[in-house]
């Protein structure tokens, strides 16, 4: 399989937003099924993975994370908002798009690598500051804010790899 050729991208794309959406999911599920007295071993083994694999991304430290039904969501409140984001973005890169006509002005001087750097950037500066602010101060923002500051960097991430896989039409899927 090629990746130029769309064949692979017609796999990963869909694979890539599922996947995004299905851990944006299981983020507050998994607190659910962890506050029960009693899990099913299928149950017990979903929890070890997520937070593993939560532990494996984030810090996980209890005062910066969300406590949904008295358990503790396996990633902090920065990095909710980081899946969340991407979830978002991942759902959205999959509606149609349509072809919108070339615009003058400022996108002119930000082509190829140097356009990416500067949306990241600016995606970067909300994260950025409340992480200045903590160092600085000392005081940890709401987990609202710190939710909120990661929702734009986990967007731009997941639209920065859903942008560079290539799209195919459904008109080329069934033509080959």
């Amino acid at each position: 399989m090629k990746f130029g050729d769309g064949t692979l991208a017609a796999v990963l794309r869909p694979a890539f937003v599922a996947a995004a959406v299905a851990w944006a999911l299981l983020l507050p599920l998994v607190p659910c099924i962890a506050s029960r007295p009693h899990v099913s071993p299928l149950a017990a083994g979903l929890l070890i993975a997520v937070y593993a694999i939560g532990g494996a991304v984030c810090h996980q430290l209890p005062e910066r994370s969300y406590h949904l039904w008295t358990a503790q969501m396996p990633v902090c409140a920065r990095c909710a908002g980081i899946y969340v984001g991407a979830a978002i973005a991942a759902v959205l890169a999959t509606a149609p798009r349509q072809r919108r006509p070339p615009t003058s002005g400022v996108g002119h001087r930000f082509r190829g690598a140097n356009r990416w750097r500067a949306i990241l950037f600016v995606a970067l500066l909300p994260t950025g500051a409340t992480l200045l602010y903590e160092w600085t101060t000392g005081h940890i923002p709401a987990h609202w804010i710190r939710t909120a500051t990661g929702v734009p960097l986990g967007a731009t991430v997941a639209w920065m790899v859903l942008s560079s896989m290539p799209r195919r039409t459904r008109a080329e899927n069934q033509v080959n």
